[in-house]
């Protein structure tokens, strides 16, 4: 079980990442045993990018400053064969989104791009009614865009919602699941997108795996729904779900 395996190999995954959701990414990356490092400054990204597994570069709170270490990062781990997985929180929201985004794609060869409905929109360049850093609303095929956009840029695609798709140009395939609750606090999609790096990193089929990943996402989802139904406890029950799956698999869905 995949959660299980990177719990055994504990592989470092460095987050450039967003103030919002930094503390929860590097719980969630704890709780099933990998490591986590927030490192994001340009003097230094190059040097411990070197010494992770996978590095995740996800654009919530954008500036020139984290702009400039994500493309550093992001070349070096190509040039060492590290992972590099693409979360473009709200890239449609404005234009300087955008245009980073297409600037990191131009320059990164991404192995994965983790976004919602509304982030494959702006990125295939439909047109799109983007609220803020969430999905917004608009009309998309959105099989045919993320297979296009999957083979476009020779990634893994994953689009994350009520049902989550995930192909990387050739395969595709669907995972229902999940809870409501998980849309309802902050951070439960970008700490998907680093651990879809971990997971990538510990992986010799990474489609497979990614697949399983969302699958077991989803399902601690429900398992913390079954904890509370208060909405500020959930992260922390979220947590506990996905610390239990990584050390008792699947046996541990079972309520």
């Amino acid at each position: 079980m995949i959660f299980q395996t990177i719990r055994q190999q504990q592989p470092l995954i460095h987050c450039i990442t967003n103030y919002v959701v930094a503390n929860f990414q590097a719980n969630g990356l704890l709780a099933i045993g990998a490591s986590p490092v927030m490192a994001d400054d340009c003097q230094e990204v190059e040097e411990m990018v070197a010494i992770a597994q996978a590095l995740l570069i996800n654009i919530g709170t954008l500036n020139d400053r984290t702009k400039s270490a994500m493309l550093l990062a992001g070349i070096k781990a190509n040039a060492l064969g590290i992972p590099v997985i693409l979360d473009p929180v709200g890239v449609g929201a404005t234009t300087y989104r955008k245009e980073t985004v297409r600037h990191l794609l131009e320059n990164i060869q991404f192995a994965v791009i983790r976004c919602n409905l509304g982030e494959l929109a702006a990125i295939a360049g439909v047109d799109w009614q983007q609220k803020g850093v969430d999905s917004g609303q608009g009309t998309i095929a959105m099989e045919v865009e993320a297979t296009s956009l999957a083979q476009r840029y020779q990634c893994i695609v994953i689009v994350t919602g009520e049902r989550d798709f995930i192909t990387d140009g050739k395969h595709s395939q669907w995972i229902a699941g999940g809870h409501p609750q998980m849309t309802e606090v902050t951070g439960t999609g970008c700490l998907l997108s680093a651990i879809c790096g971990a997971a990538y990193s510990v992986s010799h089929s990474p489609y497979q795996q990614l697949m399983e990943t969302l699958t077991y996402y989803k399902k601690a989802g429900v398992l913390a729904s079954a904890f509370t139904a208060d909405i500020g406890d959930f992260q922390i029950a979220f947590l506990n779900a996905i610390h239990r799956l990584s050390k008792d698999g699947a046996a541990s869905c079972i309520l």
